[in-house]
């Protein structure tokens, strides 16, 4: 946002606004050590391994009255996204494009969601042009949005990889799934410069998301 200050004619400031910053959006607790202070407007949050991973990233905010939309992604189950916290009111899922909406018209349908909702998570096509992506980075900075490409997205502020799937819940051939438990590891730069890794159960027993072990920094846990 604008500095604004407002001067006398001898040049001393009567009016200093100073620069506003909008506030984060917020992030569910278990998830709090991977990304300190939440989700930073205007910055790129890419997301690799698991939906379930970019759902729990979008509840706390839409629960608070965030806006979000989700652009080409797997199917996604009304169900488990409430039990993450997502109002479906206010989420826009646009389907996966036509055969051929690569490029310029997927950059065009991302950038105008950008200007309308807080959160995009958006599965980027094959094909990324460079000069795109520098565009939408620029967008998403001029708008205070948060935008969540699902999958790989180069010169992200920050990126989140969910790995080590394992279930429990089956027996000796019989049961039901109950909980899932993953790894996930963040890396990126600037205020997300230091690595971060954190077990999760995601979903966790009764839905949604749990941390299974404390978040720790990965440059700790190799040292040990």
């Amino acid at each position: 946002m604008l500095d604004v200050a407002i001067q006398s004619l001898d040049g001393r400031t009567v009016v200093d606004l100073g620069s506003r910053v909008a506030p984060p959006l917020p992030i569910l607790p278990a998830l709090n050590g991977l990304l300190p202070g939440g989700l930073r407007r205007g910055s790129t949050v890419a997301v690799g391994g698991s939906v379930s991973l970019a759902l729990a990233l979008l509840g706390a905010a839409s629960t608070a009255g965030a806006w979000c939309a989700m652009v080409g992604m797997p199917t996604v189950c009304a169900e488990a996204a409430v039990e993450y916290g997502v109002d479906l009111s206010r989420l826009a899922l646009v389907p996966s494009p036509e055969k051929g909406w690569v490029g310029t018209g997927w950059t065009t349908a991302v950038g105008a969601l950008l200007d309308a909702v807080d959160i995009v998570v958006a599965r980027p096509p094959a094909r990324l042009v460079p000069g795109d992506v520098r565009r939408l980075a620029a967008r998403v900075r001029t708008r205070e949005a948060v935008l969540m490409p699902f999958g790989e997205w180069p010169g992200a502020d920050v990126r989140l990889d969910a790995h080590d799937t394992a279930w429990e819940g089956i027996g000796h051939g019989s049961g039901r799934l109950r909980r899932r438990r993953v790894r996930v590891e963040a890396v990126g730069r600037g205020r997300y410069a230091r690595p971060r890794s954190a077990a999760l159960w995601l979903p966790a027993a009764g839905g949604g998301v749990a941390a299974d072990e404390p978040i720790a920094s990965m440059t700790r846990l190799a040292a040990g």
